[in-house]
């Protein structure tokens, strides 16, 4: 498994071309995740991963769908970490509590969504993929939540994501698909606070905290 993770790894090198200092893997000793990093969110209390395909919804905006995962190999499950448009933020940069994020997923180049249709197992908001490199809008925002007295964005510390727009909680469970995605779990946004909202930066590319003089 660790030579199939490292092996992902180089590949997606190929889809960060535009990043220009070296970044580190998963099991170096840097903790930071950081804006350009190339990462898998982890499902705290199931230990699936983050996760989206060519697959649009059949209900709701028909847009790509997201999903939860429960292996850790596929490659659809890897998403770079990107602050709004418009933001004065580098590659390398840490990421405080409380910033803005948007997750852009590596192989269709579409943002991490939400808005207001609804999900379609618990009936909860959608999560979807949407947009591209040069489409993005506010329904892409996520404001970061660490879990304790962190005070950047750290691998495998507990953090919740809550979208901007709807003010809900991104949020997974055990509700399984039993069609076309069978196995993987449903991805919905919920505003209440609960230990199904919680998640962490796992498996991934990681660009070192860049040291400003």
């Amino acid at each position: 498994m660790a030579l199939l993770l490292s092996l992902a790894s180089i590949a997606l090198l190929g889809f960060v071309y535009n990043f220009g200092s070296s970044p580190v893997s998963a099991t170096t000793e840097g903790k930071e995740v950081t804006h350009g990093s190339v990462i898998k969110l982890q499902h705290e209390r199931t230990k699936f991963r983050l996760h989206s395909h060519e697959v649009p919804y059949g209900s709701g905006s028909g847009q790509q769908s997201v999903t939860s995962f429960p292996g850790v190999e596929d490659a659809n499950s890897f998403w770079i970490v990107h602050a709004p448009s418009g933001t004065n933020v580098q590659q390398g940069d840490a990421i405080p509590n409380g910033s803005i994020v948007r997750l852009q997923h590596v192989r269709t180049r579409k943002w991490l969504h939400s808005h207001l249709h609804q999900s379609p197992i618990s009936g909860n908001l959608e999560v979807s993929a949407f947009g591209g490199d040069e489409q993005s809008d506010t329904g892409d925002n996520w404001k970061l939540e660490i879990e304790g007295t962190g005070s950047v964005w750290l691998r495998d510390q507990k953090v919740r994501l809550r979208h901007i727009d709807t003010n809900a909680y991104l949020h997974s469970h055990d509700k399984k698909y039993s069609r076309i995605v069978t196995g993987q779990q449903e991805v919905c946004g919920v505003t209440k606070k609960s230990a199904d909202n919680i998640w962490s930066a796992a498996e991934g590319v990681y660009f070192p905290v860049k040291h400003k003089d």
